[in-house]
């Protein structure tokens, strides 16, 4: 395969924003009807099950009429994610205009399949600050020599729009694992569904993301390879997927629902004040003077915090700054508590050993540190898949501020999300909506699922590991191999917090 030898920065392309919705979809309608009544402000929800955040994207798209925007970090090959470009094609052949943005770090293996997707006329894809290399160990390894500083800034975002009238973000990518549905480990996850104004708002951060300059057509990234993917073999392909046992399933689950139901019969709470903050996309170009809205964001609402600040992060590194925060209020009486993954939980040991010396300074303040068990029990509805595995890592990045304000995103407390990665998330003031994630958070937190770390009065870390009555006290990172400590300790002592 032959690179691309121009520069993606130099591809040139038609700007384009989502039609103008020429007659109202069925969904629109429906949408248009339920928002009437609530004179400009957001219904938003909480998607937590697997099951629920992957029908409500499936029903969605079936319902779609005008167009379907879909922006991911990652897009597996698997069940979900072959179900899912099924739809995405069969949308496109009923004339739904659809638009994919995927970041480079996931999208190179699966350029073959991006590539037949694009080939549809309905359908475009383009890849976030592409790779010019598409292939070769050697050619991928020279290129990072001489780009890898630019190449390590990568798209997190992710969200899911339909005929502008519902938006789903959050930390869900596309994939078995983010739906509840592998059969080795899945993550513990978390989306928003909203309506109204917020729609528009994730819609005009799409269209900044598609009309960057970062962002390639799949097709001027595979004009100077041989291999192709012919798309009827390709659409072939999908259709046998689509009679294998786990997707027959899923279609078995899903013909049982109503898929308006699915999407507007729901607990939504309704809120004038909610903010979708992304960063700019030329964050990824690593200018250094380029903010990180989601950061400040961030930042801001922790230091206006004045009783409480329950975060949910998957990778925790504060750093310096951030654990003075967080000490600073503890200290003054503020209720300040911590839910990540513990060392045998985590799907990335490097993260962890970033994250490990803050423990302490944190706890020796009063800030209260819960690590999720690699055995957590995955709370879901009784229609889940049933083919998923009980181990479980973090996956949700989220916050409740004072009881009263909401975050769900794709931020991560670490330098990674703060200065390299671009990041996106949604604020919402709701006392109702604070008071749903508060009582995820205390069940992710429960003694089953979750150990509480603490000090002793010797200054040792310890692990409090409940299970019924019976209480074990650890002295060392608990469930985790020999291996895995003595490689976050050896990582721990290395200079590499700033790319964790």
């Amino acid at each position: 395969m032959h690179d691309v030898h121009a520069s993606p920065l130099t591809y040139t392309k038609p700007a384009s924003v989502r039609d103008h919705v020429t007659r109202a979809s069925r969904l629109a309608s429906a949408v248009a009807a339920l928002t009437a009544a609530y004179h400009g402000r957001s219904g938003v929800c909480l998607l937590p099950h697997g099951f629920d955040a992957f029908s409500t994207r499936v029903h969605s798209a079936r319902l779609a009429q005008t167009s379907i925007d879909v922006q991911t970090y990652i897009w597996r090959d698997d069940a979900t994610g072959r179900f899912i470009a099924r739809e995405l094609l069969l949308a496109a052949d009923r004339g739904v205009r659809v638009r994919v943005l995927i970041d480079d770090m996931d999208a190179r293996p699966r350029d073959l399949a991006l590539a037949a997707l694009d080939a549809h006329p309905n359908i475009d894809v383009r890849v976030f600050n592409p790779f010019r290399t598409r292939s070769g160990l050697l050619r991928t390894i020279a290129e990072l020599s001489q780009r890898g500083k630019r190449l390590n800034h990568r798209m997190h975002n992710k969200s899911w729009i339909v005929d502008r009238a519902i938006a789903i973000s959050g930390g869900r990518n596309l994939g078995n694992e983010y739906f509840a549905s592998a059969e080795s480990m899945n993550f513990i996850d978390l989306d928003v569904l909203m309506l109204g104004p917020a729609v528009e708002k994730t819609a005009r951060e799409f269209d900044a993301y598609w009309n960057c300059s970062l962002a390639v057509s799949i097709a001027h990234l595979r004009k100077y390879s041989r291999r192709t993917i012919d798309p009827a073999k390709y659409r072939l392909r999908l259709e046998q997927h689509a009679r294998e046992a786990m997707a027959a399933e899923y279609a078995r689950m899903l013909d049982e629902q109503n898929g308006l139901t699915v999407l507007l019969d729901r607990r939504y709470v309704w809120s004038a004040d909610v903010r979708v903050v992304a960063d700019h996309p030329s964050k990824a170009l690593g200018a250094g003077s380029i903010a990180s809205h989601v950061l400040d964001s961030m930042v801001e609402e922790i230091r206006a915090a004045s009783r409480e600040v329950l975060l949910i992060s998957p990778y925790f590194v504060p750093g310096m700054g951030g654990t003075a925060a967080l000490r600073s209020l503890a200290l003054q009486g503020a209720n300040v508590e911590v839910l990540t993954n513990s060392l045998a939980a985590t799907d990335v040991a490097v993260v962890h050993s970033g994250y490990a010396k803050y423990r302490r300074p944190l706890l020796e303040a009063g800030v209260r540190i819960y690590e999720l068990k690699a055995a957590a029990v995955i709370d879901e509805h009784p229609s889940r898949f049933r083919v998923g595995s009980s181990r479980a890592s973090l996956h949700t990045k989220a916050a409740v501020i004072d009881a009263e304000r909401v975050f769900v995103g794709s931020f991560n407390i670490d330098p990674r999300s703060a200065e390299l990665n671009c990041e996106m998330g949604v604020w919402v003031r709701s006392a109702a909506l604070a008071q749903e994630l508060a009582l995820r958070f205390r069940e992710g937190t429960h003694p089953l699922r979750a150990f509480e770390l603490q000090v002793t009065p010797d200054g040792k870390l310890t692990w409090i590991d409940r299970d019924g009555d019976a209480m074990h006290v650890h002295h060392r990172e608990p469930h985790a191999s020999s291996w895995r400590r003595a490689i976050s300790k050896i990582l721990g002592a290395l200079p590499i917090e700033s790319l964790l």
